[in-house]
């Protein structure tokens, strides 16, 4: 009998709920209906995420989200066999809503609940495209909070070959884009201004290229960016759009170099990108023309699936429950886990 997983995400400054359908036959899971609501347009008067506005808004949006999955779906609560959460990482504020109410609905309901892991649900995510992808496979996760590179050999089953050693690389277009003065969020306005300008403008640096390892580290690109910021003074504003361009092509060069390197240290043949910067036009440019050239495969979730949204953490909680990685329970006492380590996952 297949079941049904109401999947609940609450971990930043966006309120997910989708409802996934997970056949009894070994079937790959299906996603029925999903609701997103961002906050973006509550938090650009601050320059970023308040985490107590963004707190309250979740309270607000979730039960109205998942009433209009549910009525999407049409299915009706009753029907739900598994609730999961996101349990981390992320706000702790945010993350309780979410582990709050999905417990709560599980207690009501007598159905069992699962906490996921938030990056778990990014990375298992390009599952819910047209072209899902086959085990095993490299990751990259490159988000606000997070750039990692992953080896996957299947659910549960992570290996972590490099990741940031300071900001992620989400957080140098933020960092970046702010120092231009083009408001939050600073990513997406950095990337659409730079379509309009000259990449080779400025030199800017490549960090840790050369080190050696899979790690990254973007701070001292940021910190390059606003030294060049400073020096063009009165001719920031005229050369914004060369600016933007040459920082973006510093992120993106880094990115698709090192996830190159990683192809070769791992000896695979297939990519999986995802999290907020897998949405960036240039980087998926650029490593699907490198992975053509070595003859391999790139896998990206639905760009309307970038960005957080339940219906990556339905598709996790299914995908452990298939794989037998996870049982859920019916102990309704929860907690949250704002720092948790993607490879100490079981």
């Amino acid at each position: 009998m297949s079941q049904l997983i109401l999947g609940i995400e609450s971990s930043c400054d966006e309120t997910g709920v989708a409802l996934v359908r997970l056949p009894a036959d070994g079937g790959v899971p299906t996603l029925l209906a999903h609701a997103l609501h961002s906050q973006i347009d509550m938090h650009q008067a601050y320059g970023g995420v308040v985490p107590e506005l963004a707190s309250r808004d979740h309270i607000r949006r979730v039960l109205p989200l998942t009433e209009a999955v549910l009525a999407e779906a049409d299915c009706r609560l009753a029907d739900v066999d598994v609730v999961a959460y996101t349990r981390g990482p992320g706000l702790a504020g945010a993350l309780l809503v979410g582990a709050g109410v999905a417990c709560a609905l599980g207690a009501a309901l007598d159905r069992p609940v699962l906490g996921v892991h938030h990056l778990e649900g990014h990375l298992l995510s390009p599952f819910l495209s047209a072209d899902p992808p086959e085990f095993p496979f490299v990751a990259l996760l490159v988000s606000g909070g997070h750039t990692q590179l992953m080896r996957v050999d299947g659910v549960g089953r992570y290996e972590l070959l490099g990741e940031t050693i300071d900001d992620a690389a989400g957080e140098a277009f933020d960092k970046s884009a702010k120092l231009m003065g083009l408001g939050y969020p600073g990513g997406p306005a950095l990337s659409r201004l730079a379509e309009q300008g000259d990449a080779a403008a400025f030199k800017l640096p490549r960090p840790l290229l050369h080190s050696g390892n899979l790690d990254f580290s973007f701070a001292g690109l940021k910190t390059a960016v606003l030294t060049q910021a400073k020096k063009l003074g009165d001719q920031l504003e005229a050369r914004k759009a060369d600016l933007a361009a040459s920082t973006q092509a510093a992120i993106v060069d880094v990115l698709v170099r090192k996830t190159l390197a990683a192809l070769e240290v791992s000896g695979l043949r297939r990519v999986v990108v995802a999290g907020g910067v897998g949405a960036n036009r240039l980087l998926r440019a650029q490593l699907d023309a490198a992975c053509a050239r070595m003859g391999v495969r790139v896998h990206y979730p639905e760009l309307h699936l970038c960005t957080d949204n339940g219906a990556m953490i339905a598709m996790a909680a299914a995908m452990r429950l298939q794989a037998g990685r996870e049982v859920p329970n019916r102990d309704y006492a929860f907690d949250v886990k704002p720092r948790w380590p993607l490879d100490a996952l079981a």
